[in-house]
Order: structure tokens, then C-alpha cells, then sequence
């Protein structure tokens, strides 16, 4: 619910402009005095500094008088309002490899020593940051999938978790991106969303042949479960840092990380399938630029549609201003007559 103060005729609110000018014309014809002599030297000699004030008070109070019953005019109205936000529903899966494999550093720059999963990580959480009206969830795997979180809008605590993927919390010496598949189409199957997509990245292929991809890919389109896959990562030789088992980088004595040059290989016939079989589509990313400017497509593929509708009630405040107007006049009056009576 927000409220907001508004006017049903503020043109009308110009009128205050005429206020100014007549105080200049009264100070050019001069000021009402308390008491009306024939003789200034004699009203300067009978009357105080107070009562010599009295007529600009008395014309203050009709010009507050005069604003009031301007702003009453121009029909001040307090709004109370909501809105409504329809969205079109889409649910979103965020399938994330985090093999070993994903240590690899071949998205690294001089300046920037990050691996592909530190990279898949920044691009994704900008991602989930552009769609706050979706659903997303998260699905990790290594040797078998985990569920990171299921379908949420609690973003905030969505982008935690992406922080804290890490390789090595689960198996990380094969890949499983079969049983992936199927475990972020159960997160969907039975979701009444409009849309429902997976976006599955990966640097390998799979090693685990536990449920083939393709397969599980057709039955996923069963259900209306779209899929982008990416293939993330250089093929051929590319630099794998040495870790320790906790996951830190080895360094030499000069403190340089220690790498060793192994063979990258992705399955991007396989990934493409998957996307044509569900009616998605196959993109390959070889550095974090081109990774950022895939998501940035998928999200204008699968924008959400948002339709905002707005109710709006208001509440007339003119007859507060009047009666200020009307008390401001009684006020004059009364001073007049009693307090600054003119004595003719």
C-alpha cells in the first residue's frame, strides 16, 4: 500500500504567484495603523511600537486566508494505492559442473587468476540478479547431482549458496551429466509454470554413464522442459592448477601458482542435442566474456513478462485548507475589532 498527496487542480496553485505582489502594493499605498489621526505627530505621540504593527498583522492574516482558500481550490487529495504484478512464470534451473576439471584456468587473465568455476559464479549470480519475478533453483554435479536449492524467489539467499559452490564439496573425479539432467527436470516436471528451462553448463563430457544424456534430454521434452546447454572452456591443452585437498592453489617459491598443461575435452555434439531435442539451444563459451554475453542472450530469449496493474483511491482535503481559511479571517476579524479596533 503507498500513499501520495496530489492535487485535482494544481494550475490553480499559480494563483499564490499574486500573493507577493499584492504585499508590495501594500507597502507602496502605506500600512493600516492601529488608530486613524489627522495628525501623525500626534498618533506617533499616543500609540506604542506594538499597535503601530497592527495593520500589517491584520494583512498577513487575510493573505494566509487567501492562500488557504487557493489550495482549497486547487483540491488537495490524499491517494492510498497498490499494485499488482502479473508475470508470465517462469521457472528456471541452474545446472552447474563443478568437476575437477573446472579448476582449469584457461578464463584466467593477468589480472584476474580466477578458474571457470569462479567465472561461471560471477556470471551467474548477475543473471538470477536481472530476473527477481523467476524462480530459480540450483543443480551441482560432479559424480552425481545435488540440489543446491529448489525453486525459490528468495534471491538474496539464492546468491549465498552460488557463493558457496565450491569444488570438492561432492565427488569431483567424474562427471554425471545425464543423472543432472534428470534431477533438474524432476525440480520442473510438475511446476504449473508457464515456461520451464534449464540452463545445463559443463567443460566435459559424461563419464559416469549411469542415464544417457540425449535420453534423459527426451524425456525432459515430455514434460515441456526446455534446455540451454553451454560448453564452457577451451579444447585441447589448457593450464590445471595443483590444489590441495582443501581446494587451495599450490604455490612455487615465488609464490606463483603451480600448473600442469592436461588435455580439455567437451562433448559438444552431445550438449547439442540435448538443446535441439528440447527446443533450446547449444552455445560453447572460451572465455568469460563470451560466457557473460550467453547468459545476457538466454535472459532476453526467456524475459519474463510483467504486467502491472495499479488501484488507486483518494480522499478530498479541500475542507481542511477552508476551514484554516475561514479560522484565519475569524481571527482578522476578531484583532479588528477588538485588539487593532480603528477609531475613526
Amino acid at each position: 500500500m503507498t500513499t501520495s498527496l496530489q492535487f485535482a487542480n494544481p494550475e490553480l496553485l499559480w494563483l499564490l504567484a499574486v500573493l507577493p505582489v499584492l504585499m508590495i502594493l501594500r507597502g507602496r499605498s502605506g500600512r493600516n495603523a492601529a488608530m486613524v489621526f489627522s495628525s501623525v505627530a500626534l498618533a506617533r505621540a499616543v500609540s506604542g511600537r506594538t499597535k503601530t504593527r497592527a495593520g500589517a498583522l491584520l494583512f498577513f492574516l487575510r493573505l494566509l486566508a487567501l492562500a488557504a482558500f487557493i489550495i482549497a481550490l486547487a483540491r488537495p487529495q490524499l491517494g492510498k494505492g497498490h499494485s499488482e504484478i502479473e508475470t508470465s512464470g517462469i521457472d528456471i534451473i541452474l545446472a552447474v559442473d563443478v568437476s575437477g576439471s573446472m579448476h582449469a584456468l584457461d578464463f584466467a587473465t593477468d589480472t584476474d587468476l580466477a578458474n571457470r568455476l569462479d567465472i561461471v559464479k560471477r556470471t551467474i549470480t548477475h543473471f538470477i540478479e536481472q530476473r527477481p519475478d523467476d524462480r530459480i533453483g540450483i543443480v551441482a554435479f560432479a559424480k552425481e547431482p545435488f540440489l543446491v536449492s529448489p525453486l525459490t524467489l528468495n534471491h538474496e539467499w539464492l546468491l549465498k549458496l552460488v557463493n558457496n559452490l565450491n569444488i570438492g564439496r561432492i565427488d569431483s573425479t567424474a562427471t554425471a551429466i545425464g543423472p543432472a539432467i534428470g534431477m533438474a527436470s524432476n525440480r520442473l516436471r510438475d511446476q504449473p509454470a508457464k515456461s520451464r528451462i534449464v540452463i545445463l553448463l559443463t567443460d566435459g563430457e559424461d563419464t559416469v554413464n549411469k542415464i544417457p544424456p540425449v535420453a534423459a534430454a527426451e524425456a525432459a521434452k515430455a514434460f515441456g522442459i526446455k534446455f540451454y546447454t553451454i560448453a564452457a572452456g577451451s579444447s585441447g591443452r589448457v593450464p590445471m592448477p595443483r590444489v590441495t585437498p582443501n581446494g587451495d592453489y599450490i604455490r612455487d617459491f615465488s609464490g606463483r601458482i603451480v600448473v600442469d598443461y592436461v588435455d580439455s575435452a567437451v562433448d559438444e555434439k552431445m550438449l547439442q542435442e540435448v538443446a535441439e531435442v528440447t527446443g533450446g539451444k547449444f552455445y560453447h563459451a572460451t572465455n568469460k566474456e563470451e560466457l557473460a554475453n550467453i547468459y545476457d542472450e538466454i535472459d532476453q530469449l526467456e524475459k519474463t513478462k510483467a504486467k502491472l496493474k495499479h488501484y488507486s483511491t483518494y480522499e478530498e482535503l479541500f475542507v481542511w485548507p477552508c476551514f484554516l481559511a475561514l479560522g484565519l479571517i475569524g481571527l482578522e476579524q476578531l484583532l479588528a475589532n477588538t485588539r487593532f479596533k480603528r477609531i475613526p
